[in-house]
C-alpha cells in the first residue's frame, strides 16, 4: 500500500511552539487576582491526626483561606478503589499525605502560613515491607487485610509439568521503588466560575477526564460542571494522574473557598515525596524443562507493593499476571499476582504499568535456564517462544495476527552480531573490564485489555474554506499523538497537514474517550479519527455527486484536490467546502471506535485478555570494571514490531527513550525509601541517566500490519522500555560470571558480587 502522510517521518506538528519557547505550559499560565497555594505534608508515614490548629495561619498577612479534610465536600477519590484521601483526615499512610492547603496573595506567604499550621499527632508502627505486610493488622482500619489484590492464572497442572521436567530451577527476583523523573513537576490551576462552570482545571494533566471525574466527586457535583483544559505537558511517562487529580481537588476547594483562581505547583521535592512510583516486586519463580531445552511448567508469585492507596495496583498487577511467563509456549502454569497496602509512598502508573518487572525476572531466568542446559540463550528462547497460532498462558490462541517473534529475534542478532560476540565474551576475560552481552525478549497486549472498556472518540470539523479542527478525547503527552492523528487525518481527505489544527484536549468539548494510557492512543484513536474522515468524506462524495449531477458512486482525495475515477480534477477540496457550506450540509462529525471483543475469567485466569499483542528483542553489550563496579552499556539494538509505522521518526523516538530509560532502571535509578521516608528528594541524589550513559543505539522497526489497527499500526511507548533492564541484566552476568537477581545493577551489587566470587575461589 502506497501512502501520502502516513508511514512518513512527518515533522511534529507541535515541534515550532515547543522548540521557540512559546509553548504554554501550566505554569506559564497567569490569571487575574490569582492566588498561589502550599501544601503541609505529614511528618510521619504512619500516624494518628489528633488535632489540626490552623489559628496562626491565618495571621499572616496575605493568607485568604487555610482548608484541612473538613472542608472538603468528599474526601475520597480514586480510579479503581476509592481509598486515597484528599487530606488526610484521621490516619496518614504515607510521607506525601497532604494535611492542610493555604491559598494566599503570594507564594511566600502561603509556605510561611504552611510553617505556622500545628499538628498533633500520635506517631503509629508502620509496615514497610510488602510479605511481611500480609501478616500485619490493617493500615487502613475499616479494611479487613492489607491485601489489595490477587489474581490468578491457572492452566494445565503444574505437578504434572514438574514430574515430567528432567530438570527445575527456583528462582527469587526483586526490583525497586522509581520515580517518573519528568521534567516537569506538577501544576494545576483552578478557576472558579469560568465560562458557565463551576470550575476550570488547567495544567499537566495527563489523563484529563480522570481529573475531571475525581474533581467532580470531591465536590459532589455533576462532571458537567468541570471542566479540565490539558496544557503542554512536560512528560508524565504515567505519572501524572492520581497525583494531578488530587491536587486539582485542592485547588478547586481553595478556588471556590476565595471565589479566584488558585495556582497549586510542586517543587521537585514535593513532587518526589508525593507522587507516585512504579511498583516494587518481590517475585518467585519456580521452572520446569526437559534435557532437550522444552518448559514443561512454570509457577510464580509476584508480590508488588502498592503504599499507602490501591491507586492503580489492581490493574498493574493484573497484566503482570497475564504476561508473567513471558512469550514462551508453557502447557503448565501457576500464576498469582498480589499487591499488599504499606505505608510507603504509594505506587501507580508507570510506563511499561507491570510489565517491566515481570520480564525482568522471566528474562533473566531463560539465561539461568539456558546455562543449566548447556545451550547458549538464543537457542533456548528459540525452542519455547511464540509463532503463529501458538497458545498462551491464558488459553489464548495467537491466530489473528503475526506472531514475530522470531522475527525480532533474528533480525537484532544479525544487527549486534550475538553469537559471535556470546561465544567471545564467554571465554575467560582476564582484565577488569570485562565484556558482556545479553538479550531479552517480550510480547505485550496492547491498549487497555480486559481490565476497562476500551473505545476512543474525536471530533472532526471541515471549515467552509477547506481548513480542519480536530478535538481528541486521548491526550498528547510528548508521545506524538497529534502529529500521528494529523498524518491520518491528511491521508484520508487528501489534504495537506498544514491544514489542520489538532486543538487541545477540553473535557465540555472533547468526548470521553478513557485515560490516554497503555499505548493504545495510535491504536484506538487512530481508527476513531480513521472513523471521523471517511464519514466527512462520505458526506463530502453524496453532495458533490447530486451538485454535479454525476453518475459515478465514488470520488478520490488527493492533493487538495477531489478527482473523478477517472483521474481528471472535478474540484478543490476548499471549493468544495465551500459550496457544501453555502447548500446547508454539515461537515462536522464525531469518530468512534470501540476495541474488538476480549474475555476474561479472574477465577482461572483464562481467556482472551487483549485482541493483539506487539513483539521486541532487544540485545545489550556492556562493559563491566570489576575494580570500581561500573558498567557501561556500550552497544543496544531494538527491533519492535509495530504493526505499521504511522510516523517512523517518532517510532524512533519512543525507541531511543525508552532504551534510556530502562538504562536508568536497569542500572542506577532507585528511590530511597527508610521506614515510609524518602531520602533522595532531588535529582542530586536520584540518579538518572544522561548524555554520557546514552549507549551507541540500533533502532529496527518491524512492521506486520495488523488486521485491527488504523492501516495496520499497533504500539510502540511501553514495550521500548519494559526490555532493557533484563537485557542488560543478562550482559552483565555474563561479563562478572555471578547473577544479580535485584535491581538496580548498581556498584555495590557488582563489587559484592566480585568479593563473593574472590571468596569461593579462596575456599
Amino acid at each position: 500500500m502506497i501512502f501520502k502522510f502516513v508511514n512518513k517521518p512527518i515533522k511534529r506538528v507541535d515541534a515550532y511552539e515547543k522548540v521557540t519557547g512559546k509553548a504554554k505550559f501550566a505554569d506559564d499560565l497567569e490569571f487575574a487576582n490569582m492566588l498561589y497555594a502550599k501544601v503541609l505534608r505529614t511528618k510521619y508515614p504512619s500516624a494518628k491526626i489528633l488535632n489540626i490548629n490552623v489559628d496562626k495561619a491565618w495571621e499572616v498577612a496575605g493568607v485568604k483561606s487555610v482548608i484541612t479534610a473538613k472542608d472538603v465536600p468528599n474526601n475520597r477519590f480514586g480510579v479503581i478503589v476509592p481509598d486515597q484521601q484528599v487530606f488526610a483526615q484521621d490516619r496518614v499512610f504515607y510521607i506525601g499525605d497532604g494535611i492542610a492547603a493555604v491559598a494566599a496573595e503570594s507564594i511566600e506567604a502561603a509556605e510561611k502560613a504552611v510553617e505556622h499550621i500545628e499538628v498533633e499527632y500520635e506517631e503509629l508502627p508502620g509496615v514497610f515491607d510488602q510479605l511481611e505486610a500480609r501478616n500485619t493488622a490493617p493500615i487502613h482500619p475499616e479494611k479487613s487485610s492489607n491485601e489489595v489484590v490477587h489474581h490468578k492464572l491457572r492452566k494445565g497442572n503444574v505437578e504434572e509439568g514438574f514430574n515430567n521436567s528432567d530438570i527445575i530451577l527456583e528462582r527469587e527476583y526483586e526490583t525497586q521503588f522509581i520515580e517518573h523523573a519528568y521534567l516537569e513537576p506538577e501544576v494545576v490551576i483552578a478557576v472558579p466560575y469560568e465560562n458557565n462552570s463551576l470550575v476550570t482545571i488547567y495544567g499537566s494533566v495527563q489523563n484529563p477526564f480522570a481529573c475531571r471525574n475525581a474533581v467532580a466527586a470531591v465536590l459532589k457535583v455533576g462532571y458537567n460542571q468541570v471542566r479540565v483544559i490539558q496544557n503542554h505537558i512536560g512528560g508524565s511517562f504515567g505519572g501524572k494522574d492520581e497525583v494531578i487529580s488530587s491536587m486539582a481537588a485542592r485547588a478547586a476547594v481553595l478556588a471556590l473557598k476565595t471565589n479566584r483562581p488558585v495556582k497549586l505547583k510542586n517543587s521537585r521535592e514535593d513532587s518526589i515525596i508525593e507522587s507516585y512510583k512504579r511498583h516494587p516486586y518481590k517475585m518467585k519463580y519456580k521452572v520446569g524443562v526437559t534435557k532437550e531445552g522444552k518448559i514443561k511448567a512454570m509457577e510464580i508469585e509476584a508480590v508488588a507493593d502498592s503504599g499507602g492507596y490501591a491507586c492503580q495496583t489492581p490493574f498493574v498487577t493484573w497484566r503482570s499476571v497475564v504476561q508473567a511467563t513471558g512469550p514462551y509456549e508453557i502447557p503448565n502454569v501457576k500464576t498469582d499476582t498480589y499487591g499488599y497496602y504499606t505505608n510507603n509512598v504509594y505506587t501507580g502508573a508507570m510506563r511499561g504499568y507491570g510489565s517491566p518487572q515481570v520480564i525482568f525476572a522471566q528474562e533473566s531466568l531463560m539465561d539461568e535456564l539456558a546455562k543449566e542446559l548447556g545451550m547458549n540463550p538464543l537457542e533456548f528462547r528459540l525452542k519455547n517462544i511464540f509463532r503463529d497460532n501458538s497458545i498462551t498462558a491464558s488459553g489464548q490462541l495467537l491466530n489473528n495476527h503475526k506472531v514475530s517473534l522470531e522475527e525480532v529475534i533474528k533480525k537484532a542478532s544479525a544487527k549486534i552480531d550475538f553469537m559471535n560476540k556470546y561465544n567471545k565474551y564467554s571465554n575467560e576475560q582476564n582484565s577488569d573490564k570485562r565484556k558482556g552481552i545479553g538479550m531479552a525478549v517480550s510480547y505485550r497486549g496492547v491498549s487497555l485489555g480486559a481490565e476497562a472498556v476500551d473505545a476512543a472518540g474525536v471530533v472532526l470539523s471541515i471549515q467552509k474554506d477547506g481548513s480542519v479542527y480536530f478535538y481528541s478525547g486521548l491526550a498528547e503527552n510528548g508521545q506524538g499523538l497529534k502529529t500521528a492523528y494529523t498524518q491520518i487525518i491528511s491521508e484520508e481527505l487528501g489534504i495537506n497537514i498544514d491544514k489542520i489544527n489538532f486543538l487541545i484536549v477540553d473535557t465540555l468539548i472533547s468526548p470521553d474517550s478513557g485515560s490516554t494510557v497503555a499505548s493504545r492512543a495510535t491504536l484506538v484513536g487512530g481508527n476513531a479519527t480513521i472513523d471521523a474522515a471517511k464519514r466527512l468524506k462520505k458526506k463530502l462524495t453524496e453532495f458533490l455527486i447530486e451538485k454535479h449531477n454525476l453518475s459515478c458512486s465514488e470520488l478520490f482525495f488527493r492533493d487538495n484536490n477531489i478527482y473523478l475515477p477517472d483521474g481528471e480534477k472535478l474540484i478543490s477540496f476548499g471549493e468544495a467546502a465551500t459550496q457544501a457550506y453555502n447548500s446547508g450540509v454539515f461537515l462536522s462529525t464525531y469518530g468512534w471506535y470501540k476495541s474488538p471483543q476480549i474475555s476474561w475469567d479472574e477465577k482461572s485466569g483464562q481467556g482472551k485478555p487483549y485482541f493483539t499483542y506487539v513483539y521486541g528483542c532487544q540485545i545489550a553489550e556492556v562493559e563491566v570494571d570489576t575494580g570500581t563496579g561500573e558498567i557501561k552499556v556500550l552497544n543496544m539494538v531494538a527491533a519492535h514490531d509495530v504493526g505499521r509505522a504511522i510516523n517512523p521518526a517518532g517510532v524512533l523516538g519512543q525507541i531511543y527513550g525508552g532504551i534510556m530509560m530502562s538504562l536508568g532502571y536497569g542500572i542506577m535509578e532507585e528511590v530511597d525509601i527508610e521506614e515510609g521516608y524518602i531520602n533522595n528528594t532531588n535529582f542530586d541524589e536520584y540518579l538518572i541517566p544522561n548524555a554520557k550513559d546514552m549507549p551507541n543505539i540500533y533502532p529496527i522497526i518491524v512492521e506486520n500490519p495488523d488486521p485491527v489497527g488504523p492501516y495496520g499500526a499497533k504500539s510502540i511507548g511501553e514495550p521500548t522500555l519494559e526490555l532493557g533492564a533484563a537485557a542488560i541484566s543478562n550482559a552483565v552476568a555474563q561479563a562478572i560470571g555471578r547473577r544479580i537477581r535485584s535491581l538496580p545493577l548498581n556498584l555495590e551489587k557488582v563489587l559484592i558480587g566480585r568479593s563473593l566470587k574472590k571468596g569461593r575461589k579462596k575456599k
